[in-house]
């Protein structure tokens, strides 16, 4: 009998995520239609829907919470190493070797595009580095609210807040790119909403496993995402006001991606002892962007 309403509650989560998973592509459609009707430039709107995709992404990643509320461990280490692999073969082919050239296009030589290139990459590691300390050091009260509220870790804030900060520069270089005409746009577009699907699962699991309700985790884990196109659209405006901003804003928006890497998602991958296998998911996740990078670009 025990077995029977195990079995008729999960049909019951699979039926409500399978929904979801359509409600999501359905609402992607329609906001893809009214898209077309804002009538945007032309640079605007690749912008806008490159961050739009990166946002489904994380949205169809947390969407396994509403059927599961944990993942083994050694399965979430590797998607986070892919995700870290993704966005270190993003910040090398798509911003850094795009944005010497951009330099060196808007007359710079060789010591001066790799100059400028150094100064907004690490500008823009220092702007993450600023906002990674105004996180953690935030206290546990501010994180987790009252009394009266289901008590979530302070550290589970900081770990998914810390996460959504992430995503503001993966929309930065989304809009840079796209603002510049860059040939790659699309495909760094692509390879970004990959990694942000296990990024989407990985939030939405973790504050579930914490004892939040699986709605309000699927709800929190979709909504981290959303930050991209805002960010997409914003810098894809900059650049089109001054052409010197393009290889600064691809600079700044690989320096911010590299400290994200290297601070968060590498050490939190290796966290629980599954080294080897973060390692292996992380040359995956380089390898697949490479490839992706090469071949639609």
């Amino acid at each position: 009998m025990r077995s029977d309403v195990m079995s008729i509650g999960s049909v019951r989560l699979f039926r409500l995520a399978l929904g979801t998973v359509l409600l999501l592509v359905g609402f992607a459609l329609l906001v893809a239609q009214g898209f077309a009707w804002l009538d945007l430039e032309p640079r605007m709107m690749r912008a806008l829907e490159g961050g739009a995709l990166c946002a489904l992404g994380t949205a169809l990643g947390a969407v396994p919470v509403l059927v599961i509320r944990s993942m083994p461990v050694a399965l979430a280490d590797t998607l986070l190493g892919f995700g870290a692999g993704v966005m270190l073969a993003a910040t090398a082919f798509s911003l850094v070797i795009p944005g010497l050239d951009a330099a060196q296009a808007i007359g710079l030589g060789k010591w001066g595009a790799g100059g400028m290139i150094s100064f907004g990459l690490l500008f823009g590691a220092f702007c993450i580095y600023l906002v990674d300390l105004k996180v953690s050091g935030a206290s546990p009260e501010a994180l987790v609210g009252n009394a009266q509220q289901p008590v979530i870790a302070a550290r589970i804030w900081v770990f998914v807040i810390a996460i959504v900060a992430h995503n503001i520069p993966e929309g930065m270089a989304i809009g840079v790119s796209a603002g510049g005409g860059m040939a790659d746009a699309d495909s760094l577009a692509m390879g970004i909403a990959l990694q942000d699907v296990p990024e989407g699962l990985v939030i939405a699991l973790v504050l579930a496993g914490a004892g939040m309700a699986r709605f309000k985790a699927f709800a929190i884990g979709a909504a981290s995402g959303l930050v991209e196109p805002v960010a997409a659209v914003i810098c894809a405006w900059l650049v089109t006001v001054a052409q010197v901003l393009l290889p600064l804003g691809l600079a700044c928006a690989a320096g911010a991606m590299l400290l994200v890497v290297t601070q968060e998602i590498i050490p939190e991958s290796r966290s629980n002892g599954h080294h080897r296998l973060a390692s292996l998911g992380l040359c995956v996740g380089f390898c697949l962007m490479m490839v992706m990078d090469t071949a639609l670009s």
